[in-house]
């Protein structure tokens, strides 16, 4: 009796191996051309990590990738799916900063010609819910979470307390996008804390360096300023400088903000930026095309991954170097 079974297991699982791919077929992916909305600009380091995860992902998998990128433009983003629809590619993966409903008609269009897809960094969840059945995932931090967890390591590390001076620099106009600035703010704000806000323009948003005249304007008007956060990547890697011109040590503002660039890691080595929210994007970058080759080729529902990590401070920025050089975190 056991020696029937086994052989009924064996006999199954041979027929199992049958049907899978194996490494002697073709890349799982292959004939798949995927749009791919990467955010900012090409190698800055908000965007780096993102594009080198989802190009080894594409590579892994087969995939022909499209890069877009948009200076972190909603228009563009809006633009850059136009573009891609009229390609007809396998999937497209997009970002949320425009909202749910500048999508809408530009998704259904999409899924009505059965392309796929799924949504990075910022999230669009009321396209999510209605198309997940169809491959539409997330890949990103839940924003209001991160926000959250960034300002309550900031209250921490910088020892703040009721009635303390602090700014909020951020997009919180923004659609979702703004949930994590929101939490970052409602968080100081339920502390106790005396929280100023500042929406980040167009123009800061395309160009981050604008930031710095716009903060050291604001550091030097109010000298009993404690503490600015930021979910905003690449004004996280001014904020050092603006420190520095309005003549301010490292320390002596409590600075929380967000993703790892060049100039972030200088300002944690430095001890102008206290902490920042580690997103992982490689995963945004590798996940999306992931959920593409999986929805097209074998009809997978959408996926949702919160890349939040935690955050990193000076204490613990040394051993993340090594992979931030070679452009993976």
């Amino acid at each position: 009796m056991k020696a029937v079974a086994s052989t009924i297991a064996i006999i199954g699982v041979a027929a199992l191996g049958a049907s899978l791919p194996t490494l002697a077929d073709e890349p799982l992916g292959s004939g798949i051309t995927m749009y791919f909305q990467m955010g900012g600009n090409p190698g800055d380091g908000s965007t780096l990590p993102r594009t080198n995860g989802a190009r080894a992902a594409a590579a892994a998998y087969g995939v022909k990738l499209v890069e877009q990128y948009s200076g972190w433009q909603p228009e563009k983003m809006l633009n850059h799916f136009k573009e891609a629809l009229a390609a007809s590619p396998g999937c497209i993966e997009i970002m949320g900063h425009p909202g749910n409903d500048a999508f809408a008609a530009l998704v259904a269009d999409a899924e009505k010609r059965g392309i796929v897809v799924t949504s990075g960094n910022s999230p669009l969840t009321k396209l999510k819910d209605q198309y997940t059945a169809n491959g539409f995932g997330y890949a990103g931090v839940d924003l209001y979470e991160g926000g959250k967890l960034t300002a309550q390591k900031m209250i921490e590390y910088g020892g703040l307390k009721k009635g303390d001076k602090a700014l909020e620099y951020g997009l919180r106009a923004q659609a979702e996008r703004g949930k994590s600035d929101q939490g970052l703010y409602d968080t100081l704000k339920n502390a106790g804390l005396q929280v100023d806000y500042i929406e980040i323009s167009p123009e800061v948003d395309h160009d981050a360096s604008l930031a710095v005249p716009i903060l050291t304007a604001y550091i030097q008007k109010h000298p009993d300023l404690k503490a600015i956060g930021t979910q905003h990547g690449n004004v996280t890697a001014f904020i050092g400088k603006a420190l520095q011109d309005a003549g301010k040590k490292p320390g002596e503002v409590t600075v929380g903000g967000i993703d790892l660039s060049p100039a972030t890691i200088d300002g944690l080595k430095k001890g102008y930026i206290s902490v920042t929210l580690d997103q992982q994007l490689y995963l945004q970058g590798f996940l999306p095309v992931t959920q593409c080759v999986l929805s097209k080729k074998y009809g997978f529902a959408g996926l949702s991954t919160n890349t939040g990590a935690g955050v990193v401070t000076p204490k613990t920025i040394g051993a993340l170097v090594p992979l931030i050089d070679k452009g993976i975190r």
